[in-house]
């Protein structure tokens, strides 16, 4: 039993192939690369959106008291 023991030990160390793998083979470079891209492209365009929008009076009214 304990030669049982060790062996299973020695297999969680090691990453042994019943256990999921880290690396997710579906995932290659090129296509985390396209992933990464499109999450840039969307937080630039929110940002220009963001940009486009009129400040709110309230805001301006807070700012005119400050100046």
């Amino acid at each position: 039993m304990a030669f049982e023991k060790d062996e299973d030990d020695r297999d969680r160390r090691s990453g042994s192939a019943s256990e999921p793998n880290d690396m997710d083979s579906s995932q290659t470079p090129a296509r985390k690369k396209a992933g990464a891209s499109g999450v840039g492209n969307a937080l630039r365009e929110a940002y220009q959106e963001a940009l486009r929008e009129d400040v709110p009076p309230e805001m301006l009214d807070l700012l005119g008291k400050l100046g």
